[in-house]
């Protein structure tokens, strides 16, 4: 009997074992890259399409106006074709740890559907993905506790992209607005609110004694 438990619980941690995804990661004193691919073509792209190479700086001097953002970025929008080779060289200008990490990459080529760039305080790390043959916006943010929330948030625009990202520094909107509303519609319930205030009052009269 101890030995067909035996066998169960080391018939359980295989299968966990081959379920658990492995990340390809590149470790140096400056940082780290996560899913790194040169060469591999996701799949609809016959060929690279094109080649890009951009310089992110991330820091405090970046950071926008809006209240509560600390962290920022240079580039809170990247644009590429679909089927592109893209070279990130990021530079971190402060003194704590920064990522760049796309989100939304497909499973079968991207471990956890990402591609990540570490660097740590004051140092630059580079790393290289190939995109997918679908227009679409991708996820850019730092995944250190609270950075995303203050201020590192970014998006990935592939071809002619899909739906701008909500909370992109100086891209978009800081909170997300439903789809099925217009944008002039916040205002019209705020003027409707207003109507339906002064009618009231109006109703009620002038207060008596």
């Amino acid at each position: 009997m101890k030995q067909f438990f035996f066998l169960m619980l080391l018939l359980c941690g295989c299968s966990a074992s081959a379920q658990h995804e492995h990340h390809d990661m590149q470790s140096t004193a400056r940082g780290i890259v996560m899913n790194e691919n040169r060469d591999e073509l996701p799949r609809g792209c016959s060929a690279i399409s094109r080649d890009h190479e951009f310089t992110v700086r991330a820091g405090r001097q970046y950071a926008n106006d809006e209240p509560g953002v600390i962290f920022g970025m240079n580039m809170p929008e990247v644009i590429v074709e679909p089927c592109s080779r893209v070279t990130v060289n990021f530079v971190n200008e402060d003194a704590v740890r920064h990522q760049w990490m796309v989100h939304g990459l497909p499973r079968y080529l991207y471990s956890g559907g990402m591609f990540h760039i570490e660097a740590m305080g004051g140092q630059q790390q580079s790393g290289t993905f190939i995109v997918p043959a679908e227009d679409r916006n991708y996820l850019i943010h730092c995944d250190m506790a609270q950075h995303m929330e203050k201020g590192m948030r970014a998006q990935l625009k592939v071809g002619s992209g899909s739906a701008t990202l909500w909370a992109v520094p100086g891209v978009s909107d800081a909170f997300q607005r439903a789809s099925y509303l217009p944008r002039w519609a916040f205002a019209g319930i705020g003027f409707a609110v207003l109507l339906a205030f002064g009618a009231t009052m109006t109703l009620r009269g002038p207060h008596r004694q």
